[in-house]
């Protein structure tokens, strides 16, 4: 068992399309990609999507990319945060985004039944939710499970390891990281492999390698590793605590 590593996650870059390695799941990220281009062209057949994965799988990276690459105030990001006025329809939005079906409060999953009504009434609208489970097996009300089936469903599949490797040096690329080739795969053999995870140890090990001044290395990942947990972390700065495997 490997100790709890303590991580300062800092800001990591933007969530957007290009930077999602959509593998088996390159339809559903041209589609969100065209989306508020093809619904300003109408009449759009296809408004209402549910994607469902396991943890990690980047429903959330999606639904922001999606958010963040629409005009200003064209695109709505919905949530179990959200209070429940944010889930009334307002004609200036084209699209909905909402995250984690399955969190949402009684009151919530109302909210969202209306609002995906709503959408469907309005040709120029799209809603596209995110859930942990197909509708079948997603834990809330009935009559939102249906709606939710009603659109185009997909099952975001999980990268496999030689793809989650090539996101990790894409990522290290784009952050101006020298990363050895064996740092990868040590880490999808020794910690936890959902993605959210493996960054956020990228981002540690980022910091750690410039408070160092060495290269990013297998040798200077176990040194960081070796360090008590207080001492992953700049001084003064914010952490979060994750636990690997």
């Amino acid at each position: 068992m490997h100790r709890q590593l303590t991580l300062d996650l800092g800001t990591p870059p933007p969530s957007t399309f290009d930077n999602f390695f959509a593998g088996a799941n390159a339809e559903l990220v041209a589609r969100l990609a065209e989306l508020e281009g093809a619904l300003a062209a109408g009449p759009l057949a296809d408004r209402t999507f549910y994607v469902w994965g396991e943890s990690g799988s980047g429903r959330s990276h999606l639904l922001s990319a999606l958010v963040q690459s629409a005009a200003p105030g064209h695109a709505s990001f919905l949530g179990p945060q959200s209070a429940l006025a944010a889930f009334a329809f307002d004609p200036s939005v084209a699209i909905y985004a909402v995250d984690d079906c399955d969190k949402l409060s009684g009151a919530q999953q109302i909210a969202l039944f209306n609002l995906f009504n709503e959408v469907r009434a309005h040709p120029t609208s799209a809603l596209v939710a995110t859930g942990n489970a197909a509708p079948l097996g997603l834990a809330v009300r009935e009559d939102l499970r249906t709606r939710l089936g009603w659109g185009l469903v997909f099952h975001l599949a999980p990268l496999p390891d030689e793809r989650k490797s090539a996101v990790l040096k894409h990522a290290a690329k784009e952050r101006g990281i020298a990363l050895a080739d064996d740092v990868p795969a040590y880490l999808l053999t020794h910690f936890r492999r959902d993605m959210p995870s493996l960054m956020a140890l990228l981002d540690a090990l980022d910091r750690f390698s410039l408070e160092q001044k060495r290269a990013i290395t297998l040798p200077l990942l176990r040194t960081m590793l070796a360090q008590p947990a207080a001492d992953a972390a700049p001084e003064g700065s914010p952490a979060t605590p994750s636990r690997f495997k």
